[in-house]
């Protein structure tokens, strides 16, 4: 993981994802306010409109200058839509994933403790990024971002993936009946649950996305393993508010572009 601090705004890369244009940005840097202070660059959060724009502005800028970022309207699914021009914030399409292969955009993952994922065939050109809740994670969004990478030409062999900051295994209390949803899908999924308090139990939410991507085939996945529960300073996190008892919460976003 590589570490930059670009007009106050703090961008995590990737070594595996090598020279294409990418970064996880936190919370620092940006123009909103209060309990939205920092980057938040959320359409959905009650932030100034204004702000959340200027905030997709200077994020974009931060990765790659004059290039044209597309977002989706994220409902926790395994939808993925392959991008090839830019699209109006009020035309986003409902999808969790996106992939492309034109140079000049810059694919948008928004997220505030669920898992984003970078993905890149550099040889061939072709992006992907995926936001995985840990709906869209147990019903494959990673693994149709494979395969809509594919279709545009990708190499599963080839293919890179970085996973970006989200909510650790030590922060991530869920209950009995949300643990047994996913050992009934497999049973080796309980190795990503540890003991809790009685009837609880911590989920490992990012290695099990590090085990999908694995299962199908990639072999070049790096885990930048940042918490966002616990950095109230560098990152937004949906379960932090919901515990303080704050009225709303900020998105952070994750990008990857291919130049022109």
């Amino acid at each position: 993981m590589e570490r930059e601090q670009k007009d106050t705004i703090e961008v995590l890369r990737s070594s595996l994802l090598g020279d294409i244009p990418h970064g996880f940005l936190g919370r620092r840097g940006g123009v909103s306010q209060g309990i939205h202070a920092g980057l938040n660059v959320g359409l959905g959060s009650d932030d100034d409109r204004e702000a959340v724009v200027e905030n997709r502005r200077r994020a974009a800028d931060a990765i790659l200058p004059a290039a044209e970022m597309v977002t989706v309207h994220q409902i926790h699914s395994p939808v993925v839509v392959s991008v090839s021009e830019a699209v109006s914030l009020d035309a986003r399409p409902q999808a969790d994933a996106m992939v492309t292969d034109r140079p000049g955009l810059l694919l948008g993952i928004l997220t505030a403790d669920c898992v984003p994922v970078l993905f890149a065939d550099n040889e061939a050109g072709i992006i992907g990024a995926a936001h995985a809740g840990w709906k869209g994670a147990i019903s494959g969004v990673t693994d149709n971002t494979l395969t809509a990478m594919e279709a545009l030409g990708a190499d599963r062999g080839r293919i890179a993936c970085a996973i970006g900051p989200c909510i650790a295994q030590k922060s991530y209390e869920v209950d009995d009946g949300f643990y047994r949803r996913f050992v009934e899908e497999a049973d080796e999924n309980e190795r990503f649950f540890g003991s809790g308090k009685p009837g609880h139990w911590q989920f490992d939410i990012e290695g099990y996305v590090a085990a999908r991507l694995a299962a199908a085939g990639v072999t070049k996945v790096e885990c930048l393993g940042e918490d966002t529960y616990s950095q109230p300073d560098r990152f937004f996190s949906y379960r932090r508010s919901c515990h303080m008892g704050e009225p709303g919460y900020g998105r952070e976003i994750s990008l990857i572009g291919l130049r022109s």
